[in-house]
C-alpha cells in the first residue's frame, strides 16, 4: 500500500529521490554534461513544499513546488522509481501538490520538462497542463517545454 507524506526540501528521503532523478536524467541524455545548463535550476534551496510516496517505509517517489511569484508556483523534481511506475503514483503526487498549492493561495502551476521525458509529458498533458512559451531562465532553451495549469 502506497502512502503519501507532506514534508519539505530538507527531508532526506526527498533528497535521495532527487539524486535518483538526476541519475535517471543523466541516463536519458547521455551524462550530466549534456544537461549541465539545467542543473543550476534544480537546487533544493527554495523548495519548501514536498510530497513523498512510500511503499511501507521505502521512499518510492516525490514531487515538489516552489514559489515563482504571488500567483504562481513552479513544479520541481517529480520522480517515481522505475519499478513503481505505471501505478498512478505520479498522478497522486501531482494531485496532492495541486491541493497544497491551492491551500497556499496559488492560482497556477508552471513547470519545465522536455519531449525526451515521454511519460512525464504524457502525464502533464493528461492532467490538464498546456504548453506555454518558455519562461524565466528557460527562454531560449530549445529542448525545454514549459507548461501551465490553472489550479
Amino acid at each position: 500500500m502506497i502512502r503519501f507524506k507532506y514534508t519539505d526540501g530538507c527531508n532526506q528521503d526527498f533528497i535521495e529521490l532527487c539524486h535518483g532523478l538526476d541519475d535517471f536524467l543523466n541516463e536519458i541524455v547521455g551524462g550530466e554534461e549534456n544537461r549541465a545548463e539545467y542543473v543550476q535550476y534544480n537546487k533544493l534551496d527554495d523548495i519548501h513544499d514536498v510530497v513523498v510516496a512510500y511503499d511501507n517505509d521505502i521512499p518510492v517517489g516525490s514531487a515538489s513546488f516552489k514559489k515563482y511569484d504571488d500567483e504562481c508556483a513552479e513544479v520541481k523534481r517529480v520522480f517515481v522509481k522505475k519499478e513503481y511506475r505505471g501505478q498512478g503514483i505520479s498522478n497522486e503526487l501531482m494531485k496532492m501538490l495541486e491541493e497544497k498549492a491551492r491551500e497556499k493561495g496559488y492560482k497556477y502551476f508552471i513547470l519545465e520538462s522536455g519531449e525526451v521525458l515521454v511519460s512525464a509529458m504524457a502525464l502533464y498533458r493528461k492532467i490538464g497542463y498546456e504548453v506555454i512559451p518558455n519562461y524565466g531562465h528557460y527562454v531560449g532553451m530549445e529542448k525545454s517545454v514549459c507548461m501551465r495549469k490553472r489550479l
